[in-house]
């Protein structure tokens, strides 16, 4: 078996594009810094809306393969090799938006039964054998309804690992504090005229603001925002960019954050020994800057 670096950090997420949005910059770091980077995907996301017009033509199974394509390419931009499609390629399919008739489909992956799902996951997890795991909150940040399964099979996952030898020490949702998003926003508001995209979005556009202390963890990505945006730029059926500011496909623009935040839900408690600790935040609040802080790297157990 190939040694496997001393960190190992894993990331669940629903569909092509959720990476490079949620932690692009954050993947960028990790992997320039020589961790290994695992993306596990869950869909292929053949529901999505498609922006450039002479793409419109491709729907279902042709617009999973083509968005594969363009995953693939996003991950070069960020250095990360280690891609992994959850079950296989197509094993579970895009369920669309919550309250629709393809929630019903009994291919898509919020019909997916928890355990198979997770099991799948587990046989990645005790391959790679991270320490530190990323997903989505129990909304799947904004009730999508492959967001919300993501989640359920990730939590899940780490307990069936557990269970089976693996004990992932630390596990983190995404989050985007209040008033970083509330300022972005602002900043929005006067730079609009100057950018592409008609309207704004709203704070209720963007998956996972929470209040500020919620925020456990600020992960510094500002060495790696060109990557991050070439990694968004490369879904070019779902996003575009003009940094610092992107827009889905309701042409809504929306900051694109190159500092990326999260909430530790299981693992060591963050503390002033805890290391990698920097004081942030309007009220000086302490948080990790490491998501590995307070792990004893090396350890493949």
């Amino acid at each position: 078996m190939t040694e496997l670096p001393e960190r190992r950090l894993l990331l669940v997420h629903a569909h092509p594009d959720d990476e490079s949005i949620n932690n692009g910059a954050t993947m960028a770091r990790y992997a320039a810094e020589g961790a290994h980077v695992t993306l596990v995907t869950c869909t292929l996301g053949e529901r999505g809306e498609v922006i450039p017009p002479e793409l419109r033509h491709l729907t279902g199974v042709a617009l999973g393969a083509h968005r594969r394509g363009e995953l693939s390419a996003a991950l070069r931009e960020l250095g990360v090799a280690d891609l992994r499609l959850l079950g296989g390629a197509g094993r579970y399919g895009d369920s669309g938006m919550m309250g629709i008739p393809d929630n019903e489909d009994p291919a898509c992956f919020w019909q997916a039964d928890l355990d198979e799902a997770a099991g799948s996951l587990v046989e990645v997890i005790l391959e790679v054998r991270p320490q530190v795991l990323v997903a989505y909150d129990d909304n799947g940040g904004y009730g999508h309804p492959d967001h919300i399964q993501a989640h359920r099979v990730a939590m899940r996952a780490v307990e069936l690992a557990a269970e089976q030898g693996h004990r992932i020490e630390k596990v983190y949702w995404n989050r985007v504090p209040r008033s970083v998003a509330e300022a972005a926003f602002a900043r929005l508001q006067d730079e609009l005229p100057n950018l592409p995209f008609a309207k704004s979005a709203s704070l209720a556009d963007v998956p996972g603001v929470v209040d500020d202390e919620r925020i456990t963890t600020a992960i510094d990505g500002s060495a790696h925002a060109a990557a991050k945006a070439a990694a968004m730029r490369a879904h070019v059926t779902q996003i575009e960019v003009a940094e610092p500011y992107f827009a889905l496909s309701n042409e809504l623009a929306q900051p694109l954050l190159t500092t990326e935040y999260y909430e530790l839900v299981r693992g060591p408690a963050q503390s002033g020994e805890m290391g990698a600790i920097g004081a942030i935040g309007a009220m000086g609040e302490m948080r990790e800057t490491d998501l590995f802080a307070g792990i004893a790297t090396g350890e493949a157990s």
